[in-house]
Order: structure tokens, then C-alpha cells, then sequence
């Protein structure tokens, strides 16, 4: 089979990607994974429900998004050309709100009264909150003590929603541990609630879910850089954590073997440090919330605390189709330190006049060592994920710090 017929079939009825994936979780949970497959396999042989998915990305996202040439960037940096694909531009402010309206509406219609969710920026949170408000479910979001605190504006978001924010207080207090407490919530309510899982990581079928419901950002960009530019880009850049918006991103474009896949994973303070989230960068196999991928362990397997200015960076796993697309080469990976995360985000703003997630910062900073490398006919496409309202208080800290 082809890479790009994989990339089509993945996952397998065992729900992996390759060596990758998989449902290793207890027994409590294998009956609503499993009834969660059955539901989300019919909701795709649906025409109607997928029409339902699309007007609602329609209606309340705003899709499809911009794509947009970063003009002054691309003159700053001589090279390339950098090409913006404007998930910021989406209702609430990130590319979180397209999986959380497709798996909300899934939830209604396998019947479900109360929706949970964990999250670590705030911003699949505050989506998740936001699409429970718009289709009339209540709404739990857990979320770790020290991200409720850096991302108080976001906490304040959900409540207004009418979200109940609970805070975890176990482990690192980030969002590994916020997902744990998701998942331990789920295994004792799961005949009424829907976990809306995040990211592109957990046990199956989460990653093909949230792939599914994100692929429409990479679609939507392959069709208007061929609309716009008449071709394809020579390089494709995301930020990854768990990996939700590079995947949609990525996905459209696995087929095409001329287009380079990049993701850009959080260094943190430097690999060495091993403060950091790198984790396909320096990490290696294992288990993590359900799933065989990447992760950040010790020689004993036990998972390591990860680090990144960036909250939503914060974790020490990466989905598997991620950890596919690393070990067949498709796709490559980088890490970008907090530091350098920080000057891109500086930079963007005075250039571009768009103040970017610090998540986003991270692809950008990455764009911003590549575009210079590359001929001035080339072009860059980076997936400007988020929106920096959310870390302006990280920011002006750190400004304060610096002054």
C-alpha cells in the first residue's frame, strides 16, 4: 500500500496507525469507546448529518477561513513566501471550535444529555463551552490549577458560557492531569455524557474523530493555494502538542510527495533542559491516555512533566497519526524554544498586525528560520492556528520582567 493510500485507510479496524494508536485503557472504558466508534462510523455514512456539520462551520464558525499572504513578514525575512491559513479568524478565536461543534452535534445524536471536556490553553475549553451553549447541553471542563491561572481570561469565557470549570490539582496541574480526571469523570457517568476529547491524541477512535472534524482546514487550504497560486506550497508548517490543528492541516496534503510536512513541537528551555515538550523530538514509544505514540518517559516508563510558555503546548504526547507520519519520514519535526516562540510573536504582531497564539508563535518562529533558506518563488504554508488574546497576561509579564 502507498503513503497515500495509508494515509487515506488509517486507522485500522484496530484503530492504528501503523505500530501506533490503539485503546489501551481499563475495561470501564472499552463500552463507550466502543459505542462512540458505532455512533461516529454511522454519523460519517450520514449524508445528513454531515451536511447538519457543514452549516454549522458555515453559520457559526465562519468557514471557510482566509487564506492570506503575510505581505510585510514575507519582505522582512526576503525568501519565500509566507501564506497564512487564518484559523484565528474562527468564531472564538481558534481551529478548536470546528471539532467541538462536530462532536457536540454527534453527541445529540447518539442521544447524550450533559457534555465534559478537558482542556490546557483554555481554548478547546472555551469551544467546547461555546457549542454546548449554542445545541442546549450543560457543560463540565476540566482543567489544570496552573492553566487556570495563566489563562484566567479563558476560564472567565467558559463560565460566562455557563460552563462549570473545574480545577485539577493533581500532578503537574496541566492539562496531562486534566485529561486524566476527564477520563476518571467519564468512566463513572458514561451512560449520559459525552467526553469531547481535544486533541488528536487518546485512545480510538479519538484521533480519527478529531482528524475528521479538522481535516476541513487542510481541504479547504490545498483548494485556495491552487485557486490563488495555481500550485501547491513547497512546505506546510505546524505547531504540535497533541497535534489537532497540524493534522487537519497536514492531512489534505499527505498524497502530495512534492508538499513538506512540518511540525513544530515546543523546546521549552532548550532539549537539553529536559524542560521541555518535545516529545517526538526527544521523546519515545509508549502509552499515554489510551494510545501508543511519542511520549516524554523515564527509563521506568513513567511520564515525564512537560514544559512550554505555550499551554496548549504543554504535554507530554502527540497523537499517532502524528507518530505514523514521523516514522515513515512523511512528515518531519522540529522544536522551537520558548524564547525564540516569544520573539516570533513580537515580530508577527509588528509586521502583520496579528497578535498570535503562543501555540501558533511556534510555527511561525520555525517559518521565520525557513522562508530566508528558501528561493523567493517558494511558498510557505503556516497554520495560523490561534489567536494571542488568551497569553497577553504571559506576555506582559514577561515584558514587565524584561523592563
Amino acid at each position: 500500500m502507498s503513503g497515500a493510500q495509508q494515509a487515506a485507510s488509517w486507522p485500522d479496524a484496530a484503530g492504528r496507525y501503523g505500530e501506533f494508536g490503539g485503546r489501551y485503557v481499563a475495561e470501564t472504558l472499552m463500552a463507550p469507546l466502543l459505542e462512540l466508534e458505532r455512533g461516529f462510523a454511522s454519523a460519517m455514512a450520514d449524508p445528513a448529518f454531515m451536511e447538519e456539520v457543514r452549516r454549522y462551520l458555515r453559520e457559526h464558525v465562519g468557514r471557510p477561513t482566509t487564506l492570506t499572504v503575510a505581505e510585510n513578514l514575507t519582505r522582512h525575512l526576503g525568501g519565500a513566501t509566507i501564506v497564512l491559513k487564518r484559523e484565528d479568524l474562527c468564531h472564538t478565536g481558534a481551529h478548536k471550535i470546528n471539532n467541538t461543534l462536530g462532536q457536540c452535534l454527534l453527541a445529540r445524536r447518539m442521544g447524550k444529555r450533559r457534555i465534559i471536556a478537558e482542556t490546557g490553553a483554555g481554548q478547546h475549553g472555551v469551544a467546547t463551552a461555546t457549542a454546548a451553549a449554542l445545541l442546549g447541553f450543560p457543560c463540565r471542563v476540566f482543567m489544570g490549577r496552573l492553566d487556570c491561572e495563566r489563562q484566567a481570561i479563558n476560564v472567565l469565557r467558559m463560565k460566562v458560557l455557563g460552563a462549570e470549570v473545574v480545577p485539577v490539582d493533581s500532578g503537574s496541574r496541566t492539562l496531562k492531569d486534566a485529561i486524566n480526571e476527564a477520563m476518571r469523570t467519564w468512566a463513572a457517568e458514561v451512560d449520559d455524557t459525552f467526553y469531547c476529547f481535544g486533541s488528536a491524541a487518546g485512545p480510538h477512535p479519538y484521533p480519527w474523530i478529531v482528524r475528521t472534524f479538522q481535516s476541513v482546514i487542510g481541504e479547504e487550504a490545498r483548494a485556495q493555494c491552487l485557486e490563488r497560486f495555481g500550485r501547491l506550497p513547497e512546505q506546510v508548517v505546524a505547531c504540535v502538542g497533541g497535534g489537532s490543528n497540524a493534522i487537519g492541516l497536514f492531512h489534505a496534503f499527505v498524497p502530495d510527495a512534492g508538499v513538506g510536512l512540518v511540525g513544530v513541537e515546543a523546546g521549552g528551555h532548550g532539549i537539553a533542559s529536559l524542560q521541555h515538550a518535545a516529545t517526538i523530538s526527544a521523546g519515545s514509544v509508549g502509552v499515554l491516555h489510551g494510545s501508543r505514540s511519542y511520549v516524554l518517559q523515564d527509563a521506568w516508563g513513567q511520564i515525564q512533566e512537560a514544559h512550554s510558555i505555550s499551554a496548549g503546548l504543554d504535554y507530554p504526547g502527540v497523537g499517532p497519526e502524528h507518530a505514523w507520519l514521523a516514522s515513515t519520514g512523511r512528515a518531519s519535526y522540529v522544536s522551537v524554544d520558548d524564547e525564540e516562540a516569544l520573539e516570533a510573536f513580537h515580530l508577527v504582531a509588528r509586521t502583520e498586525g496579528i497578535l498570535t497564539a503562543l501555540e501558533t508563535a511556534h510555527a511561525f518562529a520555525h517559518a521565520i528560520r525557513l522562508a530566508p533558506t528558501l528561493p523567493k518563488e517558494a511558498l510557505v504554508l503556516v497554520g495560523s492556528s490561534g489567536r494571542g488574546d488568551k497569553d497577553l497576561n504571559t506576555i506582559a509579564a514577561r515584558m514587565e520582567r524584561e523592563a
